[in-house]
């Protein structure tokens, strides 16, 4: 019978327990001796038994049967307060002791998971001090103890005990509360620690990855600007759109909870679907090839020219594309953009669809898989990896288009990841307006590019310097310092972070003695905390790394044009 009341309990209820039972034990023993003092010899005999009972109590707490020790210890409780109130009399206001009582379920029973014990035991305290007023404390017995020994001996003692026991539940609940919030406050500061200190790592990465990035990105649009050949062109776009879809990559997963919190930024741009999108099989047919599968690309020749973030429908396509193949080992994935329907002569309902024969996702799982690092099983992630972002990032871009990707899975037989957009359509002539390349004036215009990476600085002199402006190299923030001091420049492009000076001290010295030339900052971070620093030390603005060359010109030109 025990066995059923047998649950597994926090360590601090049976330690209360436990040391209320055997307080209570000593109570009803010092209860038997008072009693026999008064000559109440059947109340004396009750609160002797009640001693043993408290004890077997106290032993069921240690030996993990709590739930049934608790309600044993309850019983027992209100039934001696009532017994002996019954006996004493109202002139001894031993029913005071239900105060105590009343609060008691509280401390023993958990209020979020044993509601209906802390509930039952205190209404049967305060029901019992109503019965015991209702018959005249006549509850058990109709003979009392002399109104003048019970006023002048049991009332004092009464309302002694009373007040230590209220106080003691007094203190230990306020002991409770601060060591309660004491620890939230512990847990706050450990998940403010944990939070900068992941902010910290999360930069120094992003500083890191794009270094090379950075080279890989500026390179590749040097290597197409010096007239190739007409097979390498196709090699030379197909890296330079592998290193953008990588930065954006990387730029969602290291701000992804920006994208939870905050709405996408779409950058529209006037766009050609069927050459936006031509590099994906060269990008994707490797890994399709190592497994022995096919890739399809199937692009509707009928599409318009369309007002596009490419960028982001890309990063969508791939991660799409990626996922198919990651979980195909047989058969096909396929990629068909097609136009769905002309909404009117300013609109086109675009379908886009990634088909893959894989090992398909129970329905059971088709919803937690949008979820952030969530993957359709343990398994699913043993075998086959992945950090479980790329389709809640997907969700997210798709969702700032206007639109949701749905999907259509059934184990064994593959996947088709779906959705719909409403693009406005382009007019041919913006579509070329758009792919003209910008010309600078940049003659006579020197700027000073501050970087301690000697790649940055080899990529970095070849872009400018094809602008035709004149270049001068600082190592360091200190170097910057003095080069400012000591020459003439229309404008300082200042890395952030360096050997010796950083950029925020170097552009506050600069600041010191010029206040009107341009800075610049080189930021490999996306982080708010990095932008609100560079704005507060005195920079003007900033580019990010890896550099977009028409970003990096476009940007000198808007400050050096009022210089």
């Amino acid at each position: 019978m025990l066995k059923l009341f047998r649950k597994s309990i926090s360590k601090r209820v049976v330690k209360i327990t436990y040391r209320l039972s055997l307080f209570s034990a000593v109570f009803g023993f010092v209860g038997f001796v008072f009693s026999n003092y008064l000559e109440l010899e059947t109340l004396a005999y009750f609160h002797l038994a009640s001693g043993f009972i408290y004890i077997l109590s106290a032993i069921l707490a240690v030996y993990g049967y709590i739930k049934t020790s608790r309600i044993i210890f309850f019983l027992f409780l209100n039934l001696g307060i009532t017994i002996t109130a019954s006996y004493i009399g109202r002139a001894g206001n031993v029913e005071y002791l239900f105060l105590y009582c009343l609060a008691l379920p509280f401390t023993m029973f958990s209020f979020k998971t044993e509601k209906k014990y802390v509930y039952f035991f205190s209404c049967l305290s305060g029901l019992l001090w109503i019965i015991l007023n209702a018959t005249d404390f006549k509850l058990f017995t109709n003979t009392h103890l002399d109104q003048e020994l019970a006023a002048n001996i049991v009332y004092p003692l009464a309302c002694i005990s009373t007040f230590f026991f209220v106080i003691s539940q007094l203190i230990y609940f306020s002991k409770s509360n601060i060591k309660y919030y004491s620890k939230i406050h512990s847990k706050r500061e450990f998940a403010l620690e944990a939070s900068e200190a992941k902010s910290k790592f999360l930069s120094t990465m992003s500083h890191e990855i794009r270094t090379p990035l950075n080279a890989v990105i500026g390179l590749s649009h040097i290597l197409g600007d010096n007239k190739p050949r007409e097979d390498q062109k196709e090699n030379i776009e197909a890296l330079n759109y592998s290193g953008k879809i990588l930065l954006n990559l990387l730029n969602n997963v290291l701000d992804f909870s920006k994208m939870q919190s905050t709405k996408i930024q779409l950058d529209n741009i006037p766009t050609d679907i069927a050459s936006a999108v031509k590099q994906i099989k060269k990008i994707h047919e490797p890994s399709c090839q190592r497994k022995g599968i096919d890739l399809f690309i199937i692009i509707d020749k009928q599409i318009p020219t369309v007002s596009l973030d490419i960028v982001r429908f890309n990063q969508v396509i791939n991660n799409l594309i990626s996922n198919a193949i990651k979980f195909t080992d047989k058969g096909k994935v396929s990629l068909i953009i097609k136009k769905k329907k002309i909404l009117n002569n300013n609109q086109v309902l675009l379908h886009t669809e990634v088909r893959d024969t894989g090992i398909g996702i129970p329905k059971s799982k088709q919803e937690t898989i949008w979820e952030a690092f969530a993957q359709a099983s343990n398994t699913t992630n043993r075998i086959y990896g992945g950090t479980g972002l790329g389709l809640p990032i997907v969700q997210s871009i798709v969702k700032a288009m206007g639109s949701k990707v749905k999907i259509l899975s059934k184990v064994g037989r593959g996947s088709r990841f779906y959705f719909d957009l409403k693009l406005d359509i382009i007019s041919d002539a913006e579509l070329q307006k758009s792919k003209e390349k910008k010309e600078y004036n940049f003659i006579g215009k020197k700027v000073l590019l501050v970087d301690d990476n000697l790649i940055n600085v080899m990529v970095g002199k070849q872009i400018l310097e094809k602008a035709k402006l004149k270049v001068t190299v600082a190592n360091d923030g200190l170097e910057a310092v003095n080069k400012v001091k000591d020459n003439s420049f229309d404008i300082v492009l200042m890395d952030i972070q360096m050997p010796i000076m950083d950029g925020y001290t170097a552009t506050q010295e600069i600041r010191k003695f010029n206040t009107k030339i341009p800075i610049l900052a080189l930021s490999a971070s996306v982080f708010m905390e990095i932008k609100d620093k560079i704005n507060e030390c005195g920079m003007n603005g900033f580019v990010f790394k890896p550099i977009n060359p028409e970003d990096l010109l476009e940007e000198i030109e808007k400050f050096t044009n009022h210089v």
